[in-house]
């Protein structure tokens, strides 16, 4: 009886969530109403990897309303909120997901997506997709629509290998997407993750923050805005030299790990933090991560190599190293945004998972004359959204003349 007293309430606090979520996505709930009467998924099935979260929910719920059979999981081991999860067993066909899921528990939900014998695929990390690829069983597959950078360079890999066997969608590539959802979302989102995991004042500061693109560029600025003092670490020349026009000071890794204290890493690449650094760090510095995986902070390291670790607030871990510096490490290196707070604000998400729900349905409706390849958002799809969005928020845009159209295009 406890027990289920206990799920209940869970399912309460989830649906709550969902609800003041639902309320605040209106492009979303816009495009729902428009399609609602045609249910245009019908007999389709859906597979969803995303971070389930509140926003997710509410986007696997409007699939599931517009006729689709919808299965779920989360994209990451950390990131799942298991009120939410609770409540959305109510709304889709099948939820596989809890946070804290082992490597395998994280496989093995994968897998029931693929069981369900998907038609369209919706991917965060592709981690769902190239488990699809690995099985070879890719018949029924009407394409994927991804969501974040990761995953489009791993879909652009498989492409490149000639292992692609279905369409693809990079919803990340979408004009509007990587400028509001990887710079601005991330930017608030990161900061968010960082203060509600430490209680750690910002203002002056020496933060670092490793990649200079669209989520490096957005963190960077909120933490400036924050009052930290920020250096950037860039590989790349061309967005080194943004970053320097920015105003920020720019360096290696090398030299930053002798003064910062935060360290943010946004590259979605490997070992970004390693060893080296490690030993040259500020005793009680903290260590995030804003990438997908868990590779860019030198985990494995801190694991097998520090004298001590001990979770000593939710979300941070402390390493007592053997020079005897102490670093703190949050999220367990994970997505900091997701796995110490709730992920991006939901007018970010609301126009992210518009470009979701209506790229599946661009690949709904011309899949059978699309290359197994990875293509961009139609512009008219791009288009649509932001436009939608603006009008919602009664944004004005400046209307050319005939004139003024004929001046700009001529020659």
């Amino acid at each position: 009886m406890q027990h289920m007293v206990k799920d209940v309430k869970l399912k309460e606090i989830g649906r709550k969530k969902m609800n003041w979520a639902m309320d605040r996505m209106k492009v979303l709930g816009s495009i729902y109403d428009e399609l609602k009467k045609e249910k245009p998924f019908n007999g389709i099935n859906m597979s969803m990897s995303l971070h389930l979260e509140a926003k997710t929910a509410v986007l696997a719920m409007y699939f599931q309303k517009l006729g689709a059979s919808v299965s779920i999981t989360s994209s990451n081991p950390i990131t799942c909120q298991d009120d939410v999860a609770a409540a959305l067993t109510d709304d889709v066909s099948h939820v596989y997901a809890w946070r804290g899921e082992t490597e395998e528990e994280y496989n093995s939900n994968h897998r029931r997506l693929l069981e369900n014998e998907p038609n369209i695929l919706v991917d965060d990390g592709a981690d769902l997709t190239t488990m699809v690829t690995s099985s070879g069983k890719t018949s029924g597959i009407f394409g994927v629509c991804e969501e974040t950078t990761t995953g489009v360079r791993r879909l652009k890999a498989l492409q490149n290998e000639g292992k692609l066997r279905f369409p693809a969608i990079a919803v990340n590539d979408a004009k509007g997407k990587y400028l509001y959802d990887n710079r601005f979302g991330s930017g608030q989102s990161v900061v968010d993750g960082v203060v509600r995991s430490t209680n750690i004042m910002l203002g002056g500061k020496n933060a670092v923050v490793a990649g200079y693109g669209w989520v490096g560029m957005g963190v960077a600025e909120r933490l400036r805005g924050m009052g930290a003092v920020v250096t950037v670490v860039e590989s790349d020349p061309f967005r080194a030299l943004e970053a320097h026009f920015d105003g920020f000071t720019v360096t290696d890794m090398d030299k930053a790990s002798q003064y910062g204290d935060l360290f943010i890493t946004c590259t979605g690449d490997t070992k970004v933090i390693t060893e080296r650094h490690f030993n040259k760090m500020k005793d009680g510095a903290f260590l995030a991560n804003a990438g997908h995986f868990d590779v860019e902070v030198d985990v494995a390291w801190l694991k097998k190599n520090s004298v001590s670790s001990s979770e000593v607030r939710p979300n941070v871990t402390e390493y007592k190293l053997n020079n005897g510096k102490k670093l703190y490490l949050l999220a367990e290196g994970r997505l900091v945004n997701l796995g110490a707070a709730d992920g991006h604000p939901i007018e970010i998400m609301d126009l992210s998972f518009s470009l979701q729900l209506l790229s599946a349905l661009y690949l709904l409706q011309n899949h059978k004359k699309m290359e197994s390849r990875v293509y961009s958002v139609p512009q008219e799809v791009d288009a649509r959204v932001v436009k939608k969005f603006l009008q919602i928020n009664g944004i004005r845009l400046e209307k050319l003349s005939k004139e003024q159209s004929k001046y700009i295009n001529s020659w």
